[in-house]
């Protein structure tokens, strides 16, 4: 679903109403990225679009996360999360923990727009997959730098910590 030209995407703070959309993007996106990490991505709880609903009005309803959504006409195509990390380890004083478009979506400018509205410039940490060359490609160009560390998490065997 590559926006029409004359579609613009339009990027705002989430709304307790954008729960279900940012869960079926969240699902998708997740599917569309990491669905070859298992065998049977149908049989996944990893893209399974219901859970992630209630969790995303749980989030949007606790103010969990700073996040934004991009927008194309009336769909949601991509989100971005902040938070504060006040862990003592804690490498950079916030967290990007998630940014996320649609795979029809990629190349419009959202998930620019999505970092640049949730982030900007400011000092952040990540993780993201150790197999996912066009988001670590993206989080370059945007000044991240992988620090050394690594773990795992869901379908993905190898995350990587990138900062800036």
């Amino acid at each position: 679903m590559t926006p029409p030209a004359e579609e613009s995407i339009t990027i705002r703070p989430a709304r307790p109403e954008d729960a279900e959309g940012i869960a079926f993007v969240h699902a998708t996106s997740w599917r569309e990225t990491y669905g070859r990490f298992v065998e049977d991505p149908d049989a996944s709880p990893w893209f399974a679009v219901e859970p992630r609903i209630g969790m995303w009005r749980s989030n949007l309803a606790e103010d969990v996360f700073s996040t934004m959504v991009a927008v194309a006409g009336d769909r949601i195509v991509g989100f971005a999360a902040v938070q504060q990390t006040t862990d003592a380890d804690a490498v950079r004083p916030e967290e990007l923990t998630m940014l996320y478009v649609l795979a029809a979506a990629h190349g419009s400018g959202a998930g620019q727009g999505l970092l640049d509205a949730v982030l900007g410039e400011r000092p952040a940490s990540l993780w993201v997959a150790a197999d996912n060359p066009r988001a670590r490609a993206f989080y370059r160009r945007n000044g991240f730098i992988p620090d050394g560390a690594q773990s795992s998490f869901g379908p993905m065997e190898e995350t990587v910590r990138l900062v800036r």
